[in-house]
């Protein structure tokens, strides 16, 4: 893992996943809400959250039909 970040232990295997971790410590967050102006470090993240405002639910029991936002939220509920 070539790529070692100046701020902490830390090191990656290629540049953007050095770039991605050093948003933490810049605290840089340039993918704004273009609804309500929250910001996200990641443009995923920000997928994520526009779904609070579509009512968008993908994610879908496959036993009892009840959806979620988020996939992890689905697993919590199988479990």
């Amino acid at each position: 893992r070539p790529y070692r970040c100046p701020d902490c232990p830390k090191a990656f295997k290629n540049p953007s996943c050095l770039r991605r971790h050093r948003q933490l410590h810049t605290g840089e967050r340039p993918h704004a809400c273009p609804v309500c102006g929250k910001a996200f470090a990641q443009t995923s993240n920000l997928r994520q959250h526009q779904r609070v405002h579509t009512g968008e639910r993908p994610y879908a029991c496959p036993q009892c039909g009840k959806t979620f936002t988020h996939s992890s939220n689905l697993q919590l509920h199988r479990r």
